[in-house]
C-alpha cells in the first residue's frame, strides 16, 4: 500500500487479501473480525494500527460492500451501538495511547460491550448539573453516586462516566471523564421496566467504585468538554444511521399498505405519503451528514438529526397503528425480558408505536435539542442562565 491515503481500488484489493487468508466460511466470527481490525478494515479514517489506515471516512462502504459480499460477519452494531457510537470517537479522541490500544479492539469486535453513565435521577436534563461525586485516593478515584436510563448496563463490561470532582467549581467546570469498570463490586445495576413490558434500561448505583487514574479521559475538571465529544457522536449515531430507501419504521408500514388493500383509506393515504418523503429526505440529509464528517467531527447538526428521527419515529408508528385498525391495538408479548438491543423491525406494531415514545427522550430530550439547534445551528440568542458562574455546591437543589 502506497504512504499516502489508500484509494477505492487499494482498499478492495486489501479487503480481497483479508478474504482470502481468513475465508468466512471457514474462520470463526471473532476470528475473522480481530483480523479485520488488525488489518485496518474496521473503520479506514482511524489511524494505522487503531483499525484504520488513515483513509477517507467515505471509503469506508467500498470495504464494507466486498465483505458483505463474502458473506464475512459482522460485529453486531445493534448490541454494541454505544461503544461503537460513543465511547470509541471519545477514546480516540481524548484516550492515551495505551487507553486505545486497551480498549479500541475488543470494542470493535464485540468481545466487551459498553454503557453510558451520564443521566442521573436528580439532574433530569440539565447533565451538567449531575451529582455523582468522584473523589482522589491516591492513584485513583472512589466513586459514589447514582445514574438512570443506562442502556446496556446489565451486559456491559465498561462504562463512560462523568463524576463532579470539584463542588467548589461552575457545574459546567468541575466535572471529570471515566471509564468505569462495570465489574467493580461497588456497581450495581437494577432494571427499569418499561412501557413496553421489557427492562432495556437499567438504575445504576455506585458505592465505593474505584477507578485508577490511568482510566480517566482528558484532564481532571475537563469532563464537560470531552461529553461534548460523546454527546455529539450519540446523536450522529442514533439520528444519522445509514438506511436504505424504506429502510426503518417507515418500510414496515409501507409493506403493510402494499400486502393489505382493505386496510386503505384517503386519508391514510395522504398522510403516509406525506412521512414517506419526509422520512427519505431525512435519510438524504442523513447521508450528506456523513458525507460532512469526513472533514472532522460532528457538530450541533447532528442534534437536528435527532430531532427528526424522533418525530418521524413517533408519528409513522402512530399511523401504522391507525392502519391496523383493531389488529393494532394487540401487543403480543408483555414478559419482562433485559434485551441486549432494540429491534424496531422485528417486532409487532404494537411495540413500534410504544417504543418510539423513548425516542424523544433518549439521546438528548427534544426540548433541550431545540434549544441547541437555536442556539448553535440558527444563532439564535441563548436562554439566559443564572447559574453559570456559582458553584455547584451553591446552587438550589
Amino acid at each position: 500500500m502506497s504512504e499516502q491515503q489508500p484509494e477505492a481500488a487499494e482498499l478492495r484489493a486489501l479487503t480481497q487479501e483479508l478474504l482470502a487468508a481468513h475465508p468466512p466460511a471457514t474462520t470463526g466470527a471473532i476470528d475473522f473480525l480481530k483480523a479485520r481490525f488488525d488489518a485496518g478494515l474496521a473503520w479506514v479514517h482511524y489511524p494505522v494500527g487503531l483499525g484504520g489506515l488513515g483513509a477517507p471516512r467515505s471509503l469506508q462502504p467500498v470495504v464494507d460492500a466486498e465483505l458483505t459480499a463474502a458473506g464475512a460477519p459482522d460485529n453486531d452494531p445493534r448490541r454494541i451501538g454505544i461503544g461503537l457510537g460513543m465511547a470509541a470517537p471519545t477514546v480516540l479522541k481524548y484516550g492515551t495511547d495505551e487507553q486505545k490500544r486497551r480498549f479500541l479492539r475488543p470494542l470493535w469486535v464485540g468481545e466487551e460491550v459498553w454503557c453510558q453513565l451520564f443521566s442521573e435521577p436528580g439532574a433530569g436534563s440539565d447533565l451538567a448539573a449531575l451529582g455523582t461525586r468522584a473523589v482522589r485516593d491516591g492513584d485513583d478515584w472512589v466513586v459514589a453516586g447514582q445514574k438512570v436510563w443506562t442502556s446496556s448496563a446489565h451486559v456491559a463490561r465498561w462504562a463512560i462516566l462523568i463524576a463532579r470532582t470539584d463542588p467548589e467549581l461552575p457545574k459546567h467546570q468541575g466535572i471529570t471523564y471515566f471509564i468505569c469498570d462495570m465489574t467493580d463490586p461497588g456497581v450495581e445495576v437494577r432494571p427499569l421496566r418499561q412501557i413496553t413490558g421489557e427492562a432495556e434500561f437499567n438504575e445504576v448505583f455506585l458505592t465505593g467504585v474505584r477507578i485508577p487514574d490511568a482510566h480517566r479521559l482528558g484532564a481532571v475538571g475537563d469532563g464537560w468538554k470531552v461529553a461534548q465529544t460523546t454527546l455529539m457522536n450519540e446523536r450522529v449515531s442514533i439520528g444519522g444511521m445509514r438506511l436504505p430507501r424504506e429502510g426503518g419504521m417507515i418500510g414496515s408500514v409501507a409493506r403493510t399498505w402494499r400486502e393489505r388493500p382493505e386496510l386503505r383509506t384517503h386519508d391514510l393515504h395522504q398522510r403516509l405519503l406525506t412521512l414517506w418523503v419526509e422520512a427519505e429526505v431525512a435519510r438524504l440529509t442523513g447521508e450528506r451528514l456523513r458525507q460532512q464528517l469526513v472533514a472532522g467531527q460532528p457538530g450541533p447538526e447532528g442534534s437536528g438529526m435527532k430531532l427528526a428521527f424522533a418525530r418521524l419515529n413517533q408519528e409513522i408508528s402512530g399511523l401504522e397503528v391507525e392502519l391496523l385498525g383493531q389488529e393494532g391495538m394487540l401487543y403480543s408479548d408483555w414478559t419482562m425480558r433485559r434485551p441486549e438491543l432494540v429491534d424496531f423491525t422485528g417486532r409487532d406494531a404494537g411495540y413500534r408505536y410504544l417504543r418510539s415514545k423513548g425516542n424523544s427522550i433518549e439521546g438528548g430530550t427534544t426540548e433541550v435539542l431545540l434549544n441547541i439547534v437555536a442556539e448553535r445551528v440558527l444563532g439564535l440568542p441563548a436562554e439566559p442562565r443564572n447559574d453559570k458562574d456559582i458553584a455547584w455546591k451553591d446552587l438550589a437543589r
